[in-house]
């Protein structure tokens, strides 16, 4: 079967967030999904097959190479991109994609090759910060501290230049409990020329290898979304996750949805054959 890797929320290879995606012909084990996952050893690898439903042209499911996720963002974007890229769906139909526990999202690609998803907001939710949680980030002063339903930590930090510094120690945040701990802080002053509102970073102990970071992180961005516009009074943003590689991520807030938005490069197209 066709299996690409694509670098998702960019514009020039080996920047952003690279994840494997499977083109399959049909439903597959999801033990064999999980062993390709950890084959690939990316963040995440997205598995999809055209189903018969009124409502959704495929499915698509999301593993990282220690477990199965409920929603991904950056393997959505190169999932659509994968599929655009190869003919597979041709460039002005909108795909939607059937999810086991996020519903229905829809992507569309514009003119330029920018793709949009349609994601649902998940906003957090104000919490005291668990008992360890400043000493695993390397005893900076945390601020406000919230979950949300993908049991995200969301962590705001006093300025951007702390985010880009941190040092956190990985086995101690890989005690709390969280799918993730993103730390988060908005620029010290908004300015015009600047390409973003907000930066951010996201931690995965539990569930990435090696160092524990996620290079950039779309279902993040369904929280940081709705926390930083109900700050900043803006529907429309744009958040820069601080990661080695790096990663734009523009946000229109909708409601109870955000439109996710950035562009996707294919490095490698091939063949798996197992």
């Amino acid at each position: 079967m066709r299996m690409l890797v694509v670098d998702a929320f960019a514009d020039r290879p080996f920047t952003g967030n690279p994840a494997g995606v499977c083109l399959l012909d049909g439903a597959a084990d999801p033990d064999w999904m999980q062993r390709v996952a950890a084959e690939m050893k990316h963040s995440e690898t997205a598995f999809v097959r055209p189903v018969d439903d009124p409502d959704a042209d495929f499915e698509l499911r999301w593993f990282t190479p220690l477990v199965e996720v409920a929603l991904c963002g950056h393997a959505t974007m190169a999932a659509a991109h994968a599929l655009y890229d190869t003919g597979t769906v041709p460039a002005g139909r909108p795909i939607r994609f059937r999810t086991l526990k996020s519903g229905v999202l829809t992507v569309t690609r514009d003119a330029g090759g920018a793709l949009a998803m349609d994601f649902p907001a998940c906003p957090p939710e104000f919490t005291a910060p668990p008992a360890g949680l400043a000493e695993a980030l390397g005893g900076v002063e945390i601020g406000w501290t919230g979950r949300n339903v993908q049991n995200d930590l969301i962590v705001e930090l006093a300025d951007e230049d702390v985010v880009h510094r941190l040092a956190p120690d990985m086995a101690a945040l890989g005690r709390i409990d969280a799918r993730g701990v993103v730390v988060t802080a908005r620029l010290a002053e908004r300015e015009h020329d600047r390409e973003h509102d907000f930066v951010s970073r996201f931690f995965g102990a539990r569930i990435l290898l090696g160092d524990g970071e996620d290079p950039v992180t779309g279902s993040a961005h369904c929280a940081l979304a709705p926390f930083w516009a109900e700050r900043m009074g803006l529907e429309e943003l744009t958040g820069y996750q601080a990661s080695e590689r790096g990663g734009y991520v523009r946000m229109e807030l909708r409601g109870d949805r955000v439109i996710l938005s950035g562009e996707a490069v294919t490095v490698l197209d091939g063949t798996l054959r197992v």
